[in-house]
């Protein structure tokens, strides 16, 4: 965890400000004691709940709602000044505006840099940074230069340029310049996109930003994906002045090319294999997995994985396979594909990271050590893919399915029934590990056999009610959910071994349950196994916790997020 030794002193000394962080040494004169107290009472009117009533106005983020005062953040911001004017306030009721009515769509400002900002402007001083969303879930990182770091400094630094608080507009980019040696070369597009919002605030971050990028090698299309038109034209044309070649090998990306790339953006799977038929260009030669992997829908990528044509461990320029790509996207069904195809979470980058590696550096801790009411692990997107990845590397692949079809022809009725009751009950259960399972195993193509539960009779068939004869579509809907848990047993063998446990007892009877029908000893049993499941959750919890506060970690920040999808460098 973050100590109050190791978090960030800034101060902004270039300008004159008096900002100060909360924990910074202050001097005791009459004067500066009796602006210190005023500080601390403005606060303890924003932050106890004994003064709520006394709050006219509320600033939405999502479901997180803060009480604010309009006549102080008026008096203090000429922007909420301007933005309160226009508020009619019902009687009895506060105020109320969204973030994204402040801030706009251009980047997403999390609720914990809302406060930081808020808090600010009641004290005029800056608090210690939230530990939790500072931090990310690599317990080797030390906190500085990772994304959920940078991620949070650029939130507090676009609010508070949209808010017109020029200060601390100056004090986190200084920041930002201090650190940007530590900062991962992926990141500093997103830091250029946000200086560019900021226009002439952020004039020297910006400069750096662009210095950085010409020199790096990334690659001309990521940065056409990422950066606006004008700043990927700069990029190109300084590289080009200094001779550079702007990240791309002889000849690439040629016209044909950037048109397989133009069908993967259409969604256009039979545009791209026409185009491979009548060009020299084949899938590796144009890193066409990378490129979808990073930047296409998740539907077209799972349609050129199955396609075949493609190496899952093709290394790009920069030393990325394609499963690191897949690492920094954040999306567990892609990553799972690459594993089940042979992609080797074992391969190092150039810097000497794993897939693994990366995907931690970009959850925040908060994210993955979340936990929710019922003491559950949080279904978190980032959290996924760092467990798939790490049971990848302590796991070979599982041959075959479960229950081959040689049996089925034995048991056919068993067999079947058996499959449909686990995954149900993986649905019930852990939803986003049988998802992710499920929609890999292309279960949904498959018609659905029940217990005479369903409320959807056209698209399922009792097997209670209808004769039983082994017929293609069970065959189909034996592979599809077999494979379903020979997915669940290798990449989420803690809930494959709560799904066990429940399977193997003969006094649970799954087709009873949530229906009027339950016998009051089903629903008991039901619950029981439920706690179980939620107390060994809880000690697992506990266990990373302690795990996470033994090891040595260091400063400072958290992640901000581009809309509609995370960058990735290719």
């Amino acid at each position: 965890m973050i100590s109050t030794a190791q978090l960030p002193s800034f101060s902004d000394s270039d300008n004159g400000s008096s900002i100060q962080f909360a924990d910074a040494v202050e001097s005791h004169s009459p004067e500066i004691e009796s602006l210190r107290r005023l500080s601390d009472h403005l606060l303890y009117l924003l932050q106890s709940p004994d003064f709520d009533f006394f709050s006219d106005a509320r600033i939405a983020v999502g479901a997180k709602e803060l009480a604010v005062h309009r006549c102080l953040l008026s008096a203090r911001s000429s922007f909420f000044r301007d933005v309160f004017a226009g508020k009619e306030k019902a009687p009895d009721l506060p105020v109320r505006v969204e973030m994204k009515e402040l801030v706009g769509d251009k980047f997403d400002v999390g609720f914990e840099a809302l406060v930081l900002v808020i808090d600010y402007l009641y004290s005029g001083r800056v608090g210690q940074l939230p530990k939790d969303v500072c931090m990310c879930a690599d317990d080797e990182c030390a906190h500085v230069g990772c994304r959920p770091a940078v991620g949070f400094m650029l939130e507090v630094l676009f609010a508070s340029f949209t808010f017109k608080i020029s200060e601390l507009v100056s004090l986190f980019q200084r920041h930002l310049l201090d650190i940007i040696d530590k900062i991962a070369i992926e990141e500093i597009p997103l830091i250029l996109c946000v200086a560019k919002f900021c226009n002439i605030a952020c004039e020297r971050l910006l400069i750096k930003c662009v210095e950085i990028v010409v020199k790096s090698d990334i690659h001309l299309v990521t940065l056409e994906k990422v950066l606006p038109l004008d700043i990927v034209n700069q990029v190109m044309e300084t590289r080009s002045n200094l001779g550079l070649r702007g990240g791309e090998g002889p000849g690439f990306p040629d016209k044909h090319v950037r048109r397989i790339y133009r069908a993967l953006d259409s969604d256009d799977i039979e545009l791209v294999k026409m185009l491979l038929t009548e060009g020299p260009t084949s899938l590796d030669d144009a890193y066409a997995l990378h490129y979808a992997v990073a930047h296409c829908d998740t539907k077209i990528t799972m349609e050129l994985l199955d396609y075949g044509l493609a190496d899952v461990n093709h290394v790009s320029p920069r030393g990325y396979s394609v499963l690191h790509v897949a690492a920094m996207r954040k999306e567990p069904k892609i990553i799972v594909s690459l594993l089940t195809k042979g992609a080797r979470p074992s391969d190092l980058t150039l810097d000497g990271r794993k897939a693994v590696q990366i995907s931690k550096r970009i959850t925040k801790y908060v994210d993955y050590y979340r936990t929710t009411a019922e003491g559950r692990a949080s279904l978190e997107e980032g959290r996924l893919c760092i467990g798939i990845l790490e049971h990848a590397e302590k796991s070979y692949p599982l041959a075959g399915e479960v229950f081959s079809l040689a049996m089925a022809g034995n048991d056919q009725h068993g067999i079947l029934l058996y499959l449909e009751n686990r995954v149900a009950l993986a649905r019930m259960l852990f939803p986003m590990e049988a998802k992710v399972a499920m929609e890999i195993a292309h279960v949904d193509g498959t018609l659905e056999f029940t217990l005479g539960t369903t409320a959807n009779p056209r698209s399922t068939v009792d097997l209670n009610k209808e004769p039983f004869k082994i017929k293609e579509e069970h065959l189909a809907r034996i592979k599809a959910l077999s494979t379903t848990v020979k997915l669940g047993k290798r990449f989420f063998p803690r809930c494959s071994e709560y799904l066990d446990k429940i399977m193997d007892d003969d006094h649970f009877d799954l087709s009873s349950v949530g229906h009027n029908n339950a016998s009051v000893e089903q629903m008991k049993r039901y619950l029981e196994l439920q706690d179980d499941i939620n107390r060994a959750f809880t000690a697992d919890k506990e266990k990373l916790d302690k795990s996470a506060l033994s090891s040595p970690s260091s400063s400072s920040t958290s992640a901000g997020i581009v809309r509609k999808r995370n960058r990735v460098c290719i």
